[in-house]
């Protein structure tokens, strides 16, 4: 008779402790970004140690792209708006450019201009280092593939969107240009948010 009462008890608790650590963010993967110092938009140096203590996704786009960037920066900004409509705010969009050769500062400034961005202040758009750097630094960090394709001005790149950490880790990537998991993205980021408080 004892054990038919305790039993809604346990099952009570253990309901309980579910949804509590329902709530939380679970890593997908923990990939490690190795030190950088990169240059933005404003032509200002930004490293890997400014950007420690912050949420922040990545992307890997270029200024010439004629198929994937343009929906990329279309979604991330529309995820941006989603972010702040949220009430989210300690984050950073970090874009990475992958043709640097071409996309100076300047271009990387005209570029996020053409996209309907609320705030450009969490935006960083990065250049300033060789085509090989960012390949290596590409496959290092984010184990994803940066590759010229030869006699274009194109070079290819994956399409997703990657979360990191307050410690630069990789912890989380996202479909970025077809399929954008946007509530999902908004989720993590808020629970990666409080974990860090």
């Amino acid at each position: 008779m004892r054990k038919k009462l305790l039993l809604p008890y346990v099952l009570l608790v253990v309901l309980i402790l579910s949804a509590c650590s329902a709530g939380g963010f679970k890593a997908e993967h923990n990939y490690k970004i190795e030190p950088f110092e990169f240059t933005n938009q404003h032509n200002e140096k930004v490293s890997l140690d400014d950007m420690k203590g912050k949420v922040w996704l990545a992307q890997f786009v270029f200024t010439v792209c004629t198929s994937a960037c343009p929906p990329m920066m279309m979604n991330m900004a529309d995820l941006d708006k989603k972010l702040i409509d949220e009430g989210i705010e300690d984050y950073k969009i970090v874009s990475f450019s992958i043709d640097p050769d071409v996309d100076t500062p300047e271009a990387m400034q005209d570029y996020l201009d053409l996209y309907d961005v609320l705030d450009q202040s969490r935006w960083e758009m990065l250049t300033g280092y060789t085509q090989e750097k960012i390949t290596d630094f590409a496959a290092k960090s984010f184990k994803t593939l940066v590759a010229d394709i030869p006699d274009s001005d194109q070079v290819m790149h994956a399409t997703y969107f990657s979360l990191v950490n307050q410690k630069g880790e990789v912890v989380k990537t996202y479909d970025g240009m077809t399929d954008v998991p946007f509530d999902e993205i908004v989720k993590d980021m808020k629970a990666l948010s409080k974990e860090g408080a």
